[in-house]
């Protein structure tokens, strides 16, 4: 699926938003945060959720975690406004406009043509688009020049993990499925399948991945954990795997109830964020975590804006600058061969020295 197409896709599930959801006029923008920092500044820094909420665990959390801290380290309070609805996007970033915003966060792909509008109507703002490359023109170029994209080469990280589940895997078989087809979403599954194979070319095995060949595969058409999340997840654990990577926000929680229901020993990998830390209930289960530091480059932007140094250029996170990269195994750590977890590690480094090219929509 090419980048234009998929660009398309979130046009249409936006506009059937539109049409299905109950009129939002977004919400109130209300403070977070104790404005007690040693800094002080008369700076407004804000943020705005998508339609996952700032406590999904993941995406949104790590997100709004790093606008705070640069908030509390100028000792001012963060405006926030989290969003219920697809209807609610545009309007909660004009609200936040209209509270005298110096810099404001929209997390998501989903708010990019409200971000990108609100931009060329203020210009003496900061946007700050996490995980989107504010290109909705599709022409290669950003649509508003006062808009920092934050973006993730996650690939580079699911590679490590592929290559680690399919050393650890007794079955042969892992898999993974994602919520909606956005690039955003399978450049977590490319790495990962590519991982696997590299796996395979190194040890002559034949590891198999089950819910994404590389071109398509399983999703739940949605970001949220329900049945239809379980379902999915319930299909590729009958197909006998043994690890599992979700992506997709709060679906992982699908998958993990998939998982208890099996009665079956399967590891799942994390997302975004390192599950054993901001959900307990997965320590039992949780392998390792892709991560995308939106905490860290998040901040990092608040505070360049607060600085009067906003460079609007794009963002992309690697293995190189720590943007991404995988989480500690925790309580699998006496699982895993030393072998295979040094062997990961060197991987880590071969493609930071480019000896290991991942290829995905952001390398190309």
């Amino acid at each position: 699926m090419t980048i234009s197409t998929t660009k398309k896709l979130i046009g249409a599930t936006l506009a059937a938003g539109v049409v299905f959801a109950l009129a939002g006029c977004g919400q109130a923008p209300t403070d977070a945060g104790s404005g007690d920092g040693a800094k002080k500044s008369d700076f407004v820094p804000c943020i705005v959720s998508d339609a996952g909420g700032f406590d999904d665990k993941s995406f949104n959390q790590l997100s709004y975690e790093g606008a705070l801290k640069a908030a509390d380290e100028l000792g001012v309070k963060l405006k926030k406004a989290e969003s219920n609805a697809e209807t609610e996007y545009a309007p909660n970033i004009d609200n936040m406009v209209s509270a005298g915003c110096n810099a404001i966060v929209s997390v998501g792909f989903a708010l990019s043509k409200a971000t990108v509008d609100a931009a060329n109507a203020n210009a003496d703002i900061d946007f700050i688009l996490v995980d989107d490359a504010a290109d909705n023109d599709f022409d290669g170029k950003k649509d508003a020049e006062n808009v920092k994209p934050l973006l993730y080469d996650t690939a580079q990280a699911a590679f490590q993990a592929g290559y680690l589940a399919a050393g650890y895997s007794k079955a042969g078989k892992v898999g993974t499925f994602g919520g909606q087809e956005f690039p955003t979403v399978t450049i977590f599954m490319d790495g990962f399948k590519q991982g696997v194979d590299y796996y395979n070319k190194e040890n002559g095995t034949k590891v198999a991945v089950v819910g994404w060949d590389g071109k398509t595969g399983s999703f739940t058409g949605g970001f949220e954990a329900n049945q239809g999340a379980k379902t999915v997840a319930k299909n590729i654990i009958d197909q006998g795997v043994d690890v599992l990577l979700p992506v997709g926000g709060p679906i992982y929680q699908s998958a993990l109830q998939a998982i208890n229901e099996s009665g079956r020993d399967i590891a799942l990998i994390g997302a975004d964020a390192d599950l054993f830390v901001t959900d307990p209930t997965t320590k039992d289960v949780v392998l390792t975590s892709i991560l995308k530091a939106m905490d860290l480059s998040t901040y990092q932007a608040v505070m360049s804006s607060a600085d009067g140094k906003f460079d609007p250029e794009a963002y992309v996170g690697t293995l190189e600058n720590k943007g991404v990269g995988i989480a500690p195994l925790h309580n699998f750590e006496s699982k895993v061969d030393p072998a295979l977890v040094k062997k990961v590690e060197q991987i880590k480094q071969d493609i930071i020295d480019g000896k290991i090219t991942v290829t995905s929509y952001l390398s190309k």
